[in-house]
């Protein structure tokens, strides 16, 4: 759904921006204008051992939040679009120089039905074009699965969101079969919306390291405010 479509649907339904509330579009050209798309290291506190840089555009809250879960619960189609800007803000500060895979983490499938729709995905590949429109060599795959047993992190405190994800992501072989018609050396930056306490980036880190992949950062939209700020 484009963005004029989806800001349509949104205005007939009676649709409201997210940021100020005025009728119409899920996010008004004012508000959208105001987003921020340079990106800043953040880390979480305390560090997962090993975990890679990561960057965010934004702390969760406010506009950034109500983005999010706008697009994740209520289904504003329309707003793939700024979210995927402030990704592509984060990708940018977190890619390296050269071939680059950006690669979300990977959505519960019970979770992508109950939604009808996988948001991480829709604004990681639309942040991956954003980014090479630019011109750097930047792809999106999904390269990650969930193994079984995974349960839902809300709630969850730093060492239980630890131990629910331990070991839980994959990255089959067959899926690494289009890197390697790629020059050079391909090195992924993981993609989530929000970064929390760490631990599911950190889990996406060691699926794609264990199969050679060098990750070379984290992007994220938003992330919490319980963190602390460090240079890497």
């Amino acid at each position: 759904m484009t963005w004029l479509s989806a800001a349509a649907t949104d205005l007939l339904l009676g649709g409201r921006c997210v940021g100020c509330g005025e009728p119409g579009r899920p996010l008004c050209r004012p508000c959208l204008t105001e987003l921020p798309d340079q990106a800043v290291p953040v880390w979480p506190d305390p560090v997962p051992a090993g975990l890679v840089q990561p960057w965010a555009c934004a702390a969760y809250d406010g506009v950034a939040r109500e983005l999010v879960l706008g697009l994740k619960e209520r289904q504003l189609f329309g707003l793939v679009g700024p979210v995927a800007a402030m990704l592509a803000g984060s990708v940018r500060a977190a890619a390296p120089p050269g071939p680059v895979v950006v690669v979300p983490v990977p959505s519960r499938p019970s979770t992508v039905r109950a939604r009808g729709h996988d948001p991480t995905w829709a604004v990681t590949a639309r942040a991956a074009r954003l980014v090479a429109g630019t011109g750097h060599d930047v792809i999106a795959q999904r390269l990650l699965r969930l193994r079984p047993g995974v349960v839902d992190q809300a709630g969850l405190g730093a060492s239980e969101r630890a131990a629910n994800l331990a070991g839980s992501m994959t990255c089959p072989s067959a899926l690494l079969r289009g890197l390697g018609r790629r020059r050079g050396r391909v090195r992924a930056v993981v993609c989530d919306d929000v970064l929390t306490t760490g631990s599911t980036a950190r889990e996406a880190q060691r699926a794609l390291e264990s199969v050679g992949l060098e990750v070379a950062g984290v992007a994220v939209v938003a992330a919490t405010r319980r963190r602390s700020r460090r240079t890497g």
